[in-house]
């Protein structure tokens, strides 16, 4: 691990000084000089690479909290835990919710605002502060899994936010290398699906010519530290764009004729898969077909302005708990069947504050006072017309672990004990970690 650092370390630097000549503040990373770095970083190091996996089983979910009507952190941590939601997304590093988020048992995922990219890519110290002042404290009571580096930056059309991402996000990488958490903590950045040039059929995707200039470089070094490529998958978004060409139950996964794709010979019957082997088959058209895709945000609005097809707490309910379903199943897509498919729902709550369409404020599965916005098969909780707070959230978590115990403790005492070891032990703890499914 020692030696792989080192030389890591010496090829960003090579790197750094093989660019410094290009301008004075910004790299400028061109499609010939990216292979150069790698080959040096292949070349030199152990490439013993050790990946940090930052998502445990297959549904996750976004916690958004651009509003004014949340609840405290400490009480969103009894609702995760009261719903089984263990893979938890932020979008910054607020220190009171990390704080929370301590001896929880919950995988959290925090995010660097495109705010900070540009100083982050060009300033290896800024990055490193970053991660020792967010990242390092708090560890190890709460469980960093990740850190997401910007949020769809390539398609946003700000060409100097594209340049500065790969810079940034190497920075990053190398900041929790050298503070040894690498193979604890996986560097991403998620991607719109506005990256593609085309979506249909699955098999016709590819990236878009202003973005694989900067994507090409960002997948190489991904498929170095083995991260996934991570996209933000929204069905929701193609139906409400083309309400009278996309078939509503394809959206919501409810029966329908579904989709051919005559060049792999593949059917969809939902958009979801299709939305994520479309990707699959831009990564291929880009030379990394072994590359994982996940979803880092899905969801539907179940409220939206007139123009705003299909935005209903109706269609909201069915697309949640038909995705819940499905992810529960662990399998993969018509073209990776072998991969079970992971997402991070957007969103945990309604975000009254958030700028744009009336969609961007109403994507949330539960309401403020914790109770449910609309029934997706969550256990432990009420639904919204029966009285709810987080008071009886916990006292219903703590009803179940009780039960829960009881039932271990009665296995556990039921099992014969060799008389040598009763006799090493006169007491002892039980610990038993919190259930999730």
């Amino acid at each position: 691990m020692e030696s792989s650092f080192f030389f890591l370390n010496s090829s960003l630097s090579l790197f750094f000084f093989f660019f410094s000549f290009s301008t004075p503040t910004r790299m400028h990373l061109s499609s010939t000089s990216i292979p150069i770095f790698f080959l040096f970083l292949c070349a030199f190091s152990t490439g013993d690479f050790l990946r940090a996996e930052a998502f445990t089983g297959t549904y996750g979910i976004n916690y958004g909290r651009i509003a004014d009507n949340l609840p405290a952190p400490e009480s969103v941590v009894t609702l995760l835990r009261a719903a089984r939601i263990k893979n938890v997304r932020i979008y910054d590093a607020d220190h009171s919710v990390l704080k929370a988020f301590s001896k929880s048992g919950l995988e959290l995922v925090v995010g660097i605002g495109n705010e900070y990219l540009k100083d982050m890519s060009v300033n290896e110290d800024r990055a490193m502060d970053w991660v020792k002042e967010n990242v390092e404290p708090f560890l190890p009571d709460t469980h960093i899994r990740g850190i997401a580096v910007g949020n769809e930056i390539l398609a946003s059309g700000d060409q100097e936010l594209s340049e500065a991402l790969l810079g940034a996000v190497m920075n990053v990488y190398n900041a929790v290398f050298r503070l040894k958490l690498s193979d604890q903590i996986e560097i991403s950045s998620p991607h719109s699906q506005g990256v593609f040039a085309s979506s249909f059929p699955p098999s016709a995707c590819n990236f878009r010519e202003d973005v694989i200039q900067y994507m090409r470089p960002l997948l190489e070094f991904f498929s170095q530290i083995g991260t996934p490529f991570y996209i933000n998958a929204y069905p929701f978004l193609a139906y409400k764009s083309d309400p009278d060409h996309i078939n509503l139950n394809y959206a919501l996964f409810k029966s329908n004729p579904g989709v051919y794709d005559a060049k792999t010979n593949l059917h969809y019957d939902n958009m979801f898969d299709a939305q994520i082997d479309a990707a699959y088959a831009a990564l291929d058209a880009a030379g990394y077909s072994k590359m994982e895709v996940r979803v880092s945000e899905t969801g539907w609005a179940s409220k939206g302005d007139d123009d705003e097809a299909g935005a209903t707490v109706e269609n909201a309910r069915t697309y949640n708990f038909n995705l819940r379903k499905r992810l529960s199943k662990r399998r993969g897509t018509p073209l990776r069947p072998k991969i079970p498919v992971k997402a991070y729902v957007f969103a945990l709550f309604n975000e009254d504050l958030k700028p744009g369409k009336t969609s961007e404020r109403n994507f949330g599965l539960f309401k403020p006072d914790g109770s449910i916005a609309y029934n997706i098969g969550f256990t432990g909780l009420k639904p919204s017309s029966a009285p709810s707070s987080f008071l009886s959230l916990k006292e219903e978590l703590e009803k179940d672990l009780a039960l829960r115990f009881g039932e271990f403790a009665f296995a556990l005492l039921s099992l014969p004990i060799p008389t040598s070891m009763a006799k090493r032990f006169q007491c002892f703890a039980i610990s038993i970690p919190f259930p999730y499914g």
